[in-house]
């Protein structure tokens, strides 16, 4: 019996004309389950039935229209309680010159059945597709793009930083280069033999009598080997987007330098076909067309490599090989065959192959290319170092527990590279202009062309040609194309260098926007960990001693506050001492036996049980009180020996990050689940603007609501409790040292765990903001004034036209000045306390 195509295990999409799909359903269980997702499909807009199979637990789809929008099919059964699983892949796009190119292939991809969006990025080249597992394969979308006349291949998950990406972009700017030097090369003899003899009435006597009935043709042969060979670029891409009815940026160019060649050619070997008065030659305007054009694009890509600079040089972080201790011995093998397990031997000033845990050795080692913070960090047993940092003048073992794609450097360039090709939402307002610009440059050169047959002076079939071509390549789609992702990309790279991952692109804008900051306490603006912060003894007792026998006492309990006694005592050096008849009384303190003495620590209600007085230390605990700080007292022997403090100090990096936060204009807000008391006192010390106290694990995201009533909040975490706020904020902004769910649940992470990165993301963003602004002022305030001074508007006026070969100069700077105008925020700084207002 024939199966169907289902049942056959087609790969996903069959169809007549794409109008049947075939989708993955996860979660389903029984028939009902069946049922009720069939029935979710069949509600959605333009879905014509519906056919669920339970065994193979995908769904049939047919669709009333030629086209199949599955977008509306996978949000209905996900509110159905199902899932349709959803893959991202990536793509390296040849063929691409201008935004054009960018709307066409973002058009075709999403025309793909099963393709929930696609992304295109001019800057880099890429291409992001997400579309429905096991429902689109590589090969449909790479034929669907070659249709489309480009090429198309797909990047590897796993490679780090594309180093495939890196290669073909050298090898597109080594090639311009070669195409520039021979066309400039050609086109200097056209240029001077033409416009020399213009300038000058002698030197077009000297070229007549040198060459005679040969100028012309000598400017034919040298401009079509200008045109054949390193212009073939143009004509390769062009011809074929004519003939499809969907030009781009080639396409004017093969219009512009092919429509001034053909004239001029007749004008050469077929004068009788023009007009009398009407046959001159513009060789010289149709060679250094091409040539200025090229030019143009050889700066444009040279600069376009720099935007990428960053992701280069943490890619070449990692070394080629490691030393591992196979079978007792030392064996330098590649970076590739090192596995999860391995010992790897690090000597001084090497650089760390792996992430990994110290076994034996110590060591302090640079880190500053992950978190950017400039100060080595000590590395003993225990400890864990990163993939790419550099070891110091110790030596060390330690043991590999990622490798590969796994390691924290590989994730960071994965993130830098994703956030890198994020498209913004202000780019769907150039999306829209450039899907219709160059059909309408084409349509103002046919208008030009005929107003000026129709209305200008003699010859007006000349003038009506080099107008028409002025205005053909004048315009400059490929600035506008590279306005916001040439800025995304010198930015988020920048970011990375100071230890700052913007896990998602759009939030370099939606940071833009906010207008308060709210800050976890815990782990955020303190250090996480309780530490002793204030030791007064009574008189007769030594400090160290006394803190000995404390720190011998606590040593028994788990409680954080014990905790922090102990590594005071280590701190200073101090020896313990065992404890002897240990008990724990909940809420009142702990006791024991120390070297024959009797200790007691706990709060005031302890000593008040034990009859002890603390009033000797009554103005020592109301300043405690004041701060914030709860005070423990502490007996010896029943007399009262002293008074300690314990508390989560503040980061040293939190009173300038704060500053600077303010110092931007943005409200601080402190969500703690502290008591108010000391909430207030935390925020008095440090400048807070408000506080939410008391506030319960769950709370935070009711907060984050709340506050969003007044404008956009970004949100500032670390720990487990923080990842819904996280979410849930327009901007969660996670610190790098916390857990690896708050930074799943993040849109920026700071890897180096110091909050003044929360005041550098602001002002990048901001800097970034004006970055692309400016280039979008430039890009459209450009097309806007030039194409019409191109048409010839100031003619009647004032007599100037607009020469071909100027405006072929002049689109050519535009693209270089927008690529070069974003590599400044290379030097962006990170604000300082004092910072002004943007």
């Amino acid at each position: 019996m024939k199966r169907s195509p289902d049942e056959a295990g087609s790969p996903g999409v069959a169809a007549a004309e794409g109008a049947t799909v075939f989708l993955p359903i996860e979660g389903m269980t029984c028939a009902s389950c069946m049922r009720r997702v069939e029935k979710a499909i069949s509600g959605v807009s333009g879905v014509a039935a519906a056919d669920v199979n339970l065994a193979t637990e995908r769904a049939r789809i047919a669709f009333s229209g030629r086209q199949a929008d599955i977008a509306p099919v996978v949000a209905a059964v996900a509110r159905a309680g199902y899932t349709v699983p959803v893959e991202t892949s990536r793509f390296a796009v040849d063929g691409m010159t201008c935004a054009s190119c960018v709307a066409r292939i973002e058009k075709v991809l999403s025309a793909v059945p099963g393709v929930l969006a696609a992304s295109v990025n001019l800057a880099t080249g890429e291409a992001t597709v997400r579309h429905v597992a096991r429902t689109v394969d590589a090969a449909s979308l790479v034929a669907a793009v070659e249709r489309a006349g480009y090429g198309m291949r797909p990047l590897d998950k796993a490679a780090a930083g594309n180093a495939e990406a890196i290669d073909r972009r050298d090898a597109e700017t080594r090639a311009l280069r070669r195409d520039v030097i021979l066309a400039a090369v050609l086109t200097v003899p056209v240029f001077v033999i033409e416009m020399g003899g213009h300038i000058f009435d002698s030197f077009h006597h000297r070229v007549m009598a040198l060459l005679g009935d040969l100028n012309w043709p000598l400017q034919f042969a040298l401009t079509a080997v200008v045109l054949v060979v390193p212009g073939r670029r143009f004509f390769a891409k062009g011809v074929p987007a004519l003939l499809r009815g969907a030009p781009d940026m080639n396409a004017l160019v093969v219009l512009g330098a092919g429509a001034a060649f053909l004239y001029s050619s007749v004008a050469t070997f077929a004068p009788g076909l023009l007009p009398a008065g009407t046959a001159y030659v513009y060789f010289e305007a149709a060679a250094v067309i091409v040539t200025l054009i090229l030019v143009g694009r050889y700066l444009e890509a040279r600069a376009k490599g720099r935007t990428g600079e960053a992701v280069r040089r943490l890619v070449g972080l990692q070394p080629r090989t490691a030393r591992v201790l196979r079978n007792g011995a030392e064996r330098e093998v590649a970076i590739g065959d090192v596995a999860v397990g391995d010992v790897v031997v690090v000597r001084p000033g090497e650089r760390i192959a792996v992430d990994g845990e110290v076994l034996d050795g110590s060591s302090f080692v640079d880190e500053s290319m992950i978190t950017g913070e400039p100060i080595p960090v000590a590395k003993a047993a225990g400890a864990e170092v990163v993939a790419g940092t550099v070891n110091g003048t110790g030596s060390f073992t330690f043991r590999a527990t990622k490798v590969g794609a796994a390691t924290l450097l590989a994730q960071i360039v994965r993130m830098v590279e994703a956030a890198q090709g994020a498209k913004l939402p202000i780019q769907g307002l150039v999306d829209k202009v450039t899907a219709w610009f160059v059909p309408a440059v084409v349509a103002a050169a046919v208008a030009t062309f005929l107003a000026w047959l129709a209305f200008g002076p003699e010859p007006a079939l000349s003038l009506a040609l080099v107008n028409a071509v002025a205005v053909l390549i004048i315009a400059c789609p490929c600035a506008m194309g590279l306005a916001t992702p040439t800025s995304i990309m010198v930015a988020t790279g920048r970011a990375a260098e100071l230890g700052i991952l913007f896990r998602k692109g759009d939030a370099l804008q939606s940071l833009r926007g906010v207008r308060t900051v709210a800050l976890d306490k815990t782990g955020t603006l303190t250090q996480g960990r309780p530490s002793l912060t204030d030791f007064v003894v009574a008189d007769g007792f030594d400090e160290d001693e006394l803190l000995r026998l404390l720190a011998s006492a606590e040593a028994r309990s788990e409680h954080p506050i014990a905790q922090a006694v102990v590594r005071a005592a280590a701190e200073r050096g101090l020896e313990l001492a065992p404890a002897q008849s240990f008990s724990a009384d909940p809420g009142f303190g702990v006791s024991a036996v120390v070297a024959g003495r009797r200790v007691e620590v706990g709060a005031d209600r302890l000593m008040q049980r034990l009859g002890v007085s603390v009033a000797p230390f009554a103005e020592e605990a109301a300043r405690l009180a004041d701060e914030g700080r709860t005070p423990l007292y502490a007996a010896v022997d029943g007399r009262l020996a002293g008074i300690v403090a314990v508390a989560d100090t503040i980061k040293p990096s939190t009173p300038a990050a704060l500053a600077a936060l303010h110092g931007l204009g943005l409200t601080v807000v402190m969500v703690t689940g502290d008591n108010r008391r000391t909430a207030e006192a935390v925020a008095r010390r440090l400048g807070i603007d408000a506080v939410e106290a008391e506030v319960l694990p769950g709370g935070k995201v009711e907060v984050v609501e709340r506050l969003r009533r007044a404008g956009l909040v970004a949100f500032v975490g670390d720990g487990i409790n923080d990842a819904p706020a996280l979410a849930a904020a327009d901007v969660g902004i996670a610190i790098g040292t916390g857990t690896d769910v708050a930074i799943e649940s993040a849109d920026v992470v700071l890897m180096s765990g110091a909050l003044t990165g929360v005041a550098t993301a602001f002002a990048l963003s901001r800097a970034t903001m004006r970055n692309i602004a400016e280039n979008l002022f430039w890009a459209f305030a450009y097309n806007v004034a030039l194409i019409p001074v191109a048409a010839g508007v100031l003619y009647p006026a004032f007599g100037i036209l607009l020469s071909p070969m100027l405006a072929a100069g002049a689109m050519a700077l535009s693209s270089v000045f927008v690529v070069t105008n974003a590599l400044r925020l290379r030097r962006f700084s990170p604000p300082r306390e004092a910072i002004a207002r943007s």
